[in-house]
């Protein structure tokens, strides 16, 4: 029970990562990203391939976190022009076609026979038996860090121009500052956060292959950010965890309801997690969280 509660925290926290970044870019800067999985799909083949090179994990880690973001930003720049379901449709394309180029060039990314070998960082420093909850521990220690930077941006005068930007691009136009700049740093940033957790990813399961990744990412995603309140990363966090427990949890039932097959039981449980969302949303239509929109509304007219 022990081991099944620390892999559970491990995706948990891995899970928030991956939200606290579409909370930035589409809860604070209004950009749907549907191509969430492509980009976290690529930092974990970036920092699994390095690893099996020989390059140090937290190198490898690195590098999966500037090569993710960098593609990001060129996303950004190429879909400059685009309305929010445009760039979505933009997203979403870019991450299938990374997802084509991963799983069938096998001569960089080994294709559909994964990655195997992935080595974790630091992980002949725990004893034997510890660790899962060595690797535990560096994921909520990224989960820390990268809550305390979007914590401290969404307080600063940028993440006010990011909010302002995400409302009414035209009068930050009208202002003087460039609606394309804040586009490409937001995507930038998520992005390094996707990289993050996308080797991370890599690292805990020490193999990977395209199967692991899907849309179903995105969609998880984007049901943390709604739950846990948009533009709110305290309310993404719980939110996190709420879903992921609510999803492991739910596999208990076979215990206690006998006679279900595997695709029976995997329908009750996306009911149930379903009909959990939608009494939520009826009760706490804003989520778990809220964003402080009274006091980003008297500090903007200052900042910008």
């Amino acid at each position: 029970m022990t081991a099944y509660l620390i892999a559970t925290l491990t995706v948990v926290a891995i899970a928030a990562l991956v939200g606290l970044a579409l909370n930035l870019q589409w809860g604070m800067g209004g950009l749907v990203n549907f191509g969430l999985f492509g980009f976290y799909m690529l930092g974990a083949y970036i920092a699994g391939l390095l690893t099996v090179q020989g390059a140090p994990p937290l190198v490898a880690l690195a590098v999966a976190m500037i090569g993710v973001a960098a593609l990001s930003a060129v996303s950004a720049l190429i879909s400059v022009r685009l309305s929010e379901d445009y760039l979505a449709i933009v997203t979403l394309g870019f991450a299938e076609c990374l997802r084509l180029v991963i799983s069938y060039e096998g001569w960089l990314t080994r294709g559909m026979l994964g990655v195997t070998g992935i080595e974790r960082p630091f992980q002949n420093l725990w004893p034997r038996g510890f660790a899962d909850i060595g690797f535990l521990a560096i994921a909520l220690f990224a989960v820390l860090i990268v809550y305390a930077t979007l914590q401290g941006l969404a307080r600063s005068p940028f993440g006010r121009l990011v909010r302002a930007t995400r409302d009414d691009p035209g009068v930050v136009e009208a202002l003087g500052k460039s609606v394309l700049n804040v586009r490409v740093r937001v995507f930038a940033v998520g992005g390094a956060i996707l990289g993050l957790a996308g080797g991370l990813h890599a690292f805990y399961y020490t193999y990977i292959d395209p199967t692991q990744f899907g849309p179903i990412i995105t969609a998880y995603a984007f049901m943390a950010v709604v739950v846990g309140g948009r533009g709110s990363n305290r309310g993404v966090l719980v939110s996190a965890f709420t879903l992921i427990f609510l999803l492991e949890g739910s596999r208990f039932l076979v215990d206690y309801v006998h006679g279900l097959g595997a695709s029976e039981l995997a329908a009750i449980r996306l009911f149930i997690v379903g009909v959990g969302l939608v009494v939520l949303l009826i009760f706490k239509p804003d989520g778990f969280g809220r964003e402080p929109r009274s006091t980003l509304a008297a500090k903007s007219s200052s900042s910008l």
